[in-house]
């Protein structure tokens, strides 16, 4: 595998690509990196990059679409507050319809 600098760098070119208004895993883009076991990976650089504007971290949740990494964010609120902004309904931390806003890189873009 790449070193982590790259692997980083990597994830963030996957997620400046989920459009506005949808959302993917840590594991959807762990997947289509080809290193489907490093979601946790994923989370890593998503941490690092919550802060880049460039970056859309908040569009990146898990498998489940709860906003496992809001606590990243200042304030933690901050990643609902952009989701549903972008139109997305969130009660209790969980995306609402997580199914219709999922964008999976792997049908997207090819593999």
């Amino acid at each position: 595998m790449a070193d982590k600098g790259s692997f980083f760098e990597d994830v963030f070119e996957v997620a400046k690509l989920v459009p506005q208004g949808r959302v993917t895993s840590y594991g959807a883009i762990a997947n289509y990196l080809g290193t489907k076991g490093s979601a946790r990976m994923v989370g890593w650089a998503m941490n690092q990059a919550h802060t880049d504007p460039a970056v859309p971290a908040h569009r990146v949740v898990n498998r489940s679409g709860l906003l496992t990494g809001k606590h990243h964010f200042n304030p933690p609120s901050s990643m609902q507050q952009r989701l549903e902004a972008e139109g997305i309904t969130i009660i209790d931390d969980q995306i609402q319809d997580f199914d219709k806003h999922f964008w999976d890189p792997v049908k997207e873009l090819g593999f």
